[in-house]
């Protein structure tokens, strides 16, 4: 798909929470957009409304006002029921938590929400080991998540995001709970996606490292976007290479 194209259109979204008697208003009538084959960060301190900013963008939390289309459809105008239709075919979701099965197998986790789209099991089977392959978990498919490290969990978590072919893909704190190494290697995984597959890829994120593989970076505070700017398209192999990423 065309990095032109966009995936994602919102516009003038409010969201308040009570605390008392009083609300607090986290987002504070944002427009955001996100297209095809781009990686798009949105950063901001810890209570910026980041994390606020992606559940409303990808059906998970209704905002007072304000309108989001996705893939052409205003989602929040749907039934819950088809929000949820939605999210299982255009979205995949990647949390610092993992989410993982305990009980399941790497193959398994991947394969669960490839059959709740409707894949027959052989097909599952078959998409959930391509998955795997790709983020480097051969060796891995029967491990389940406390025989592996957190890296290895993370990209499990990628693999059953992916596996689905999401147009959209959102990834919130994905590297937090990771050292320096896996966090390059998940981050590049999901640089791939939006530029191997299309997808359009929203990062949270409050570490300044990872702007290096992004194509636009959103700086949001206090609810309010402060900053919108794209990657410096002279800057060499901007994507490539960030020797400077420490530790975690």
């Amino acid at each position: 798909m065309s990095s032109s194209q966009p995936a994602l259109v919102a516009k003038g979204l409010v969201k308040r929470f009570k605390t008392g008697r009083t609300h607090i208003e986290v987002l504070k009538s944002v427009d955001f957009e996100a297209l095809h084959g781009e990686v798009t960060m949105v950063m901001g301190p810890s209570g910026s409304g980041k994390s606020t900013l992606v559940a409303a963008l990808s059906g998970l939390l209704r905002p007072d006002t304000g309108s989001v289309s996705a893939m052409g459809q205003d989602i929040w105008a749907l039934k819950p029921s088809k929000i949820d239709r939605f999210r299982l075919d255009h979205c995949g979701f990647i949390f610092q938590g993992f989410n993982l099965f305990p009980a399941l197998t790497a193959r398994q986790q991947v394969e669960i929400i490839l059959k709740y789209k409707g894949f027959s099991r052989s097909e599952a089977r078959h998409k959930a080991a391509i998955a795997l392959t790709e983020v480097g978990l051969e060796m891995r498919m029967n491990s389940r998540p406390s025989e592996m490290s957190g890296g290895e969990k993370q990209r499990v978590a990628i693999a059953r995001a992916l596996a689905k072919d999401p147009q959209l893909l959102f990834a919130d704190e994905p590297t937090s709970a990771l050292d320096g190494e896996n966090g390059q290697v998940v981050i590049k995984l999901l640089q791939r996606a939006a530029k191997s597959f299309g997808a359009a890829v929203v990062v949270v994120t409050h570490d300044p490292r990872l702007e290096a593989y992004a194509d636009r970076i959103i700086h949001i505070e206090d609810g309010l976007i402060l900053d919108d700017r794209r990657a410096d398209p002279l800057s060499p192999e901007p994507h490539r290479h960030l020797p400077e990423f420490a530790g975690a």
